[in-house]
This record gives C-alpha cells, structure tokens and sequence, in this order.
C-alpha cells in the first residue's frame, strides 16, 4: 500500500483546515460544488464510511492545521553554509505547515541566498542572471518532495547552499521498480496521491519529464548539468561557479587566445571543458575587464591579449 493512501484515524475534523482547501480549489480551479467530504473523496484523500469522513495521511500533509502535531518527518529543512563543508551554518529555516507551503517556501530560501551575475546587452541597464535557473531548482525540490520516501520517517528533505554548489537531498533511493539506467527517463511514482494533487495545481505535469526538463534549463543558461547519486537517498547537486573556479578559467581562456588568436567558441569549450554559453559569458567578462579584446567581425576576425606581446 502507498504510505499516502494509508488510514489515519486519529484526524479529525477539528484537525482539518477548511481555508486551505478553498485555497487549493482556486488554484486548481474547482468549484466547490459538492460538500467537503465529497471533494476530498473526488480528491482519493479520503472516504466517506457511514457518513463519516475517514482522512488519508495525503489530505493530513495538504489540509492540516497544524502538521507538527501528526507528522515531522514531512519537515523540508533549508540550510545554507560558510564554504563548501558543513561546518559553519549561517542560515537555517524548518518549514512543515504543509506540502505546498514547505515548497513555497523552501524557494524563498533560496532565491533569498543565492546571488545573481549580472550581464550587459549594450542597452543601459545591466541584465540580473540568477545563478542557477529558479525553475530548475523548483522542478527539483518539487521532485524530492514528491517522490521521497514517507515510510522513512528519521530523515527529512534537506535543502543545502554552499558556496560551490546547491544540494537537494530526498530521503528514500530509487522507487521499486526503477533501475538507475532508466533514471530520468522513465516515470515510477512512489507518491502518486501527492503528484495528483500537484498536478491538479500546475505545480508539476507528473509525465515524468522533470530531470530532463531540468537539464535542459541547466544546458540552455550554459550552465554545467546537475550530477544524481543515490544510495538511501536522491541527491541533486546543483554546481556553482565561485571566484575561484571563475579565476580558474579565465586564466586558461587568457593563456589559449594568446597561443592562438583565431580560436573558436566551440574550439575553447572543448579545450575548457564548459559550456558554449559559458566561454561566451567568460570572453564577455575578460573584454570588459580590459584583458582581452576582438578585432575585427565575429567571423574572420581574431583576439588579441590586451598587455601581453606575443
């Protein structure tokens, strides 16, 4: 049995919160035609046994008053951290009012810790760049509370920022029946009460796209892709690019242009080991900075190191 189509006889009604079900409705765009046990029925969150209103865990995570009281593991724990250990926290925040809300905010946290890059287009205002694309990293923390594992009720969804990368970590490995070839291509829902109700709210499409989807955010910011391990746990690591890896690569990009002036985007990013539209951001960067400069169109033109004789 689904651990979110389980029974739990000791929610009641008084536990029940009746405005976050009109709240869901709206967003879902439901009428509320029929009376609540009827809808949270239509919903598969409860049934009705002689005309009392018994409530799954599903509708005890979505429509508690207060899910303390029931259940902690449903806890998603955002953290961020000095360096790239965790030695040193700086920020910490427990969210478990209830699922969508522990999403919600769990993306505050985030957009509230990670900077932007700015880029300039030559227009007079300078562009903010997050860091890492918002929708990836909703796609994948929708993801680790989706499809974690409920029955596992000693760890919690953990969401980490250090100062190289983000990781999202999701209790419970791979769903039964889903082997590590086929991730990210093959959908096996662990939770598919909780995607349904998602789904209902447009927060996911539950077609189980949502790694690629993610990776293709990542690939087309020209960002590198996020690395999956599992043991016990799903963890995405969303890598970040800091002063020093960015040191890092505009000296090689320096040192390649002054051996050979006429090299490609295409020919650096092989040679680099990043992406297109990195190399594009770095040369953009170095040519502001003063380092580099291009003469000449982008097609038959060349570069030159500003300061260095060849």
């Amino acid at each position: 049995m689904f651990y979110l189509e389980m029974l739990q006889k000791s929610f009641s009604e008084k536990d029940f919160d009746e405005e976050k079900l009109l709240q869901f409705l709206r967003l879902a765009q439901i009428s509320p035609l029929l009376d609540t046990p009827h809808i949270l029925r239509s919903l598969h969150v409860a049934e009705i046994q002689q005309g009392k209103t018994i409530y799954y865990n599903s509708a005890v995570m979505f429509f508690a008053k207060n899910l303390d009281h029931h259940f902690y593991h449903t806890t998603v724990t955002c953290a961020l951290y000095k360096g790239i250990e965790k030695v040193d926290i700086l920020d910490r925040k427990d969210f478990n009012r209830d699922l969508k809300f522990n999403v919600d905010e769990t993306m505050l946290f985030l957009e509230r810790h990670l900077s932007v890059r700015y880029e300039f287009d030559g227009s007079p205002r300078r562009r903010e760049i997050p860091k890492i694309p918002p929708e990836a990293l909703r796609e994948a923390v929708l993801n680790a509370v989706i499809h974690r594992d409920y029955f596992e009720k000693g760890a919690n969804v953990m969401v980490e920022i250090f100062s190289d990368r983000v990781e999202i970590t999701s209790p419970g490995g791979l769903p039964k029946g889903l082997k590590p070839e086929e991730f990210g291509t093959r959908s096996v829902l662990r939770n598919p009460n909780i995607a349904n109700i998602f789904q209902r709210i447009e927060y996911i499409e539950k077609m189980g796209t949502g790694v690629r989807r993610i990776q293709k955010m990542m690939n087309s910011a020209g960002l590198p892709s996020v690395q999956y391990k599992w043991d016990n746990f799903v963890k995405a690591v969303f890598p970040l690019e800091t002063e020093k890896t960015s040191g890092k690569t505009s000296g090689k990009t320096v040192e390649i242009i002054s051996s050979n002036p006429n090299i490609t985007i295409p020919e650096l990013s092989e040679m680099i080991g990043i992406t297109e539209r990195s190399v594009e951001r770095n040369l953009q960067k170095l040519q502001k900075e003063g380092k580099i400069k291009r003469i000449g169109p982008a097609k038959g033109g060349h570069w030159e190191v500003i300061g260095t004789e060849r």
